[in-house]
């Protein structure tokens, strides 16, 4: 596919979202799970929506904290994946996270620890930069072209071989 000639798709971007946020609250549970699950007797959509468990008090605000900065560098590989250019990076990842504000406002009400603030605007750039780092390498990779000639020039031989079969018997 040729960036230049894409044409604006909204259901294509909403698929991406959608698909980019479940992959992220995966990462985040499994980060969650393997984190916090250790440390607590039950898990429960309290560690990933209330922002009262993003503390720096106790040890599994840490975890909690540290789940959530994980997901984020793991985001940045999805978008890659999902997303493959580096311009909409940002504007995936804003997306996500104001997604994510407003599943937390539901749930728990407006986050008023500074810590929830911090944690998550660093994820969010985080994962918006090392995603722009990954797509633009990823778009700055070269064409393998040798394979293509290769095939050309072997098909060139094959036609002019088969030419000089047939003028043998033209003669």
């Amino acid at each position: 596919m040729f960036y230049g000639t894409v044409a604006w798709d909204p259901l294509l971007i909403v698929a991406q979202i959608v698909c980019l946020q479940c992959l992220y609250y995966l990462t985040l549970g499994v980060f969650l799970l393997i984190l916090v699950g250790t440390r607590v007797s039950k898990m429960s959509l309290v560690y990933f929506f209330d922002y009262a468990t993003v503390t720096a008090s106790t040890v599994t605000g840490w975890c909690v904290m540290a789940s959530i900065l994980l997901s984020s560098v793991a985001g940045a590989g999805f978008l890659v994946y999902l997303v493959e250019r580096a311009k909409k990076c940002l504007d995936f990842c804003a997306t996500l996270y104001i997604v994510h504000l407003f599943i937390c406002i539901v749930y728990g009400g407006w986050p008023s620890s500074i810590t929830w603030w911090v944690v998550n605007i660093t994820g969010l750039a985080v994962m918006a930069l090392l995603g722009e780092y990954l797509c633009m390498r990823r778009e700055l990779r070269e064409i393998p072209i040798s394979r293509f000639r290769s095939r050309t020039s072997e098909s060139l031989q094959k036609v002019k071989d088969e030419i000089d079969f047939v003028s043998k018997f033209n003669c």
